[in-house]
């Protein structure tokens, strides 16, 4: 259930116009799979010590809360692997003003887990699933796993998860004969699918434009099989993705953030496990939250101290992302890093 927002407040609007009311919280860097679009194989991952408590994410929830943020989603790494995560869902739920809080996940833990947090109040879920034959999904993502992640998602529709949606990158040369599967499976298990252009935040600055399967390619091997796509208007104005209907019923959704970007429209901010504030996914800036956490400021002053932070972070914010341009500079991190 919703918590009423509070009755006033500024709101987070940047340069441009754009009100951002939505944070991604990534609560570690650790992953179970070393998908190939995320980080590299050898990765290295912060010690515990370095990312934020549970009680240091509720302290800046509440504070973005009460400066207009109305849905998170806790991000990763694979957030299934820090422990105790339903008592994080509980916690923020519970916040003044927070009207949403969803999941991003691998789903390789989600059929242990999918029980206790639908209980804790999360209301959505995203899992990656890139591909529905086993050697596919090990190429993709480095490491077995198929078979755990449709049993994590048996598990969370048996736990009452009626919002799943399905993530699947595509990477030319590699996902294409995914395609027509993975929307049959979806279509049939009533799972809302969605195609996401592979981005440079590889972490082996292995990305060229190259490997790109560009949202346009996915719609014509669906149309090939399926019949001519509608594109449909946006329900929620902020959303990345743009939904197409099949000719018989059903949709399914495109991120195309390198072919047709969304950048005019982006509502979302970060704040990365080991408390970095970010305005883009592509940022090359961060604003150090954790220090304001850890520096032993009264409550008022702390709350007061964060609240400027994020409004720096999102003054600073830029038009786009610049990918494909020549002004274009990849972070320093990659997405494992930032919270996908």
């Amino acid at each position: 259930m919703s918590v009423p927002a509070p009755a006033a407040t500024a709101g987070l609007v940047d340069a441009f116009g754009r009100v951002h009311t939505d944070l991604r919280v990534s609560v570690t860097d650790h992953c179970n799979l070393r998908c190939s679009y995320c980080m590299p194989l050898d990765a290295r991952f912060r010690p515990a010590a370095e990312l934020l408590s549970f009680a240091e994410i509720e302290r800046v929830v509440r504070v973005a809360a009460e400066a207009g943020i109305r849905t998170l989603r806790l991000t990763g790494g694979e957030p299934l692997l820090r422990p105790g995560l339903p008592d994080l869902v509980g916690r923020l739920v519970g916040i003044a003003g927070i009207e949403e809080v969803a999941l991003s996940t691998n789903g390789l833990l989600l059929a242990e887990q999918a029980a206790a947090l639908a209980a804790a109040g999360l209301a959505r879920l995203n899992v990656s699933l890139d591909a529905l034959d086993p050697q596919v999904f090990a190429a993709v993502a480095r490491r077995p796993g198929l078979e755990r992640v449709l049993e994590g998602l048996a598990a969370a529709r048996r736990a009452g998860f009626r919002d799943i949606r399905i993530n699947a990158v595509s990477i030319r040369g590699l996902t294409e004969g995914e395609i027509v599967p993975l929307a049959r499976h979806c279509r049939a298990a009533g799972l809302q699918l969605r195609f996401i252009e592979f981005m440079p935040l590889d972490g082996e600055s292995a990305w060229s434009g190259a490997q790109v399967l560009g949202g346009a390619d996915v719609r014509a091997i669906l149309a090939r099989e399926f019949g001519a796509l509608e594109p449909l208007p946006a329900a929620d104005p902020g959303q990345p993705a743009v939904d197409y209907r099949y000719p018989d019923g059903g949709t399914v959704g495109f991120i195309d953030p390198v072919s047709a970007p969304f950048c005019g429209r982006c509502d979302r901010l970060r704040l990365t496990a080991d408390g970095q504030f970010r305005n883009c996914l592509f940022s090359t800036t961060e604003w150090d939250a954790r220090a304001v956490l850890r520096a032993a400021h009264p409550p008022a002053d702390e709350a007061a101290l964060l609240a400027a932070l994020l409004r720096d972070c999102v003054a600073a914010k830029r038009a786009a992302h610049g990918i494909g341009t020549p002004s274009f500079a990849r972070p320093e991190r990659a997405m494992y890093q930032i919270g996908g």
